[in-house]
């Protein structure tokens, strides 16, 4: 590839240039996830980012380019601090791939309280490459890998079973919103106090994605009309690929099978709207468990590289 120029986003039609960039890598890589999914960059875009971390994407994200305008590389911190190297399969170089670090370890490192700084940048298992380029910068492999999973959509899926009295349906009106927060609040925060809480305003944000869909954002509903459990699921049509962001459930509803029986529901909508492909990635045990149980096979592993400077 010609002479790349780098920059940084300006504007909102970079997101959008970016996403098609994205959906040409994960095409181009065989549907393997060497750079983010597209629901991965909406999600991080209208939720985690503008919920929480809040970081200008017009100081935060680089992009380099040739002279005609076409996106070779990116680099995105999916949280301070936490950076994923995006490039085009046709433009990897060695000398691009360290133009992409150490452009990261001056523009995009967390400063700690003592005065040093702390970069994490994310290589795939079988990059020997990039791991080699991070270790002799100083990196340190981390201990907190992603397992990137995926199941054909085609032939059987499994079915879905749910307890007696428990049923499962799309995520209601604005109106439902409070609930469906505090489910979520519930089920991932169970260490935390409530009174940190945050509201359900953030949704707004989250339904705001392209690709958001409410007939994939589905929910568990007790014998007693509570919300008890939840599963978002995501489709790209233009890959044809399906993920799920996020699934949970409530301490006290679980080990029912409820997320499980959403997962296959989810499954089985997926392929209804043309997927023939599903990807979930996860980090903890019980979301590997899950996977396993859907039918799902590891296919690829992220590590997480750290460096302090």
């Amino acid at each position: 590839m010609t002479h790349l120029i780098p920059r940084l986003y300006r504007s909102e039609d970079d997101y959008w240039r970016l996403r098609a960039f994205l959906r040409e890598c994960f095409t181009l890589n065989g549907r393997r996830e060497m750079s983010w999914h597209v629901v991965r960059f909406d999600h991080w875009r209208w939720h985690l980012n503008i919920n929480y971390h809040k970081q200008n994407l017009n100081e935060t994200i680089a992009i380099w380019e040739t002279a005609s305008g076409h996106i070779a590389a990116a680099l995105i911190p999916e949280t301070p601090g936490n950076v994923y190297l995006q490039l085009h399969p046709a433009a990897r170089t060695p000398n691009l791939e360290e133009e992409l670090i150490a452009a990261a370890e001056v523009g995009l490192p967390i400063h700690r309280p003592n005065g040093t700084r702390q970069l994490q940048i994310w290589a795939h298992a079988n990059d020997s490459f990039r791991k080699g380029l991070l270790a002799q910068r100083g990196y340190k492999h981390g201990d907190w890998p992603e397992i990137q999973c995926q199941r054909s959509l085609e032939g059987e899926l499994p079915p879905v079973k749910l307890p007696p009295g428990y049923r499962i349906r799309a995520l209601g009106e604005q109106d439902e919103l409070p609930a469906r927060t505090w489910l979520s609040w519930r089920a991932f925060h169970t260490k935390e106090t409530d009174h940190l809480y945050g509201g359900w305003e953030w949704y707004l944000n989250l339904q705001r994605a392209p690709l958001y869909r409410r007939d994939l954002d589905l929910v568990v509903e007790s014998p007693s009309g509570e919300l008890v459990a939840f599963c978002t699921a995501w489709f790209d049509d233009v890959t044809r690929s399906g993920m799920f962001e996020a699934i949970g459930t409530a301490p006290e509803h679980q080990r029912r099978g409820l997320a499980l029986a959403l997962s296959c529901e989810a499954l089985q909508r997926l392929r209804q709207l043309g997927a023939d492909l599903a990807l979930l990635s996860s980090y903890f045990p019980t979301a590997q468990n899950l996977a396993v149980k859907l039918g799902f096979a590891e296919v690829d592993r992220m590590d997480a590289w750290v460096k302090t400077y």
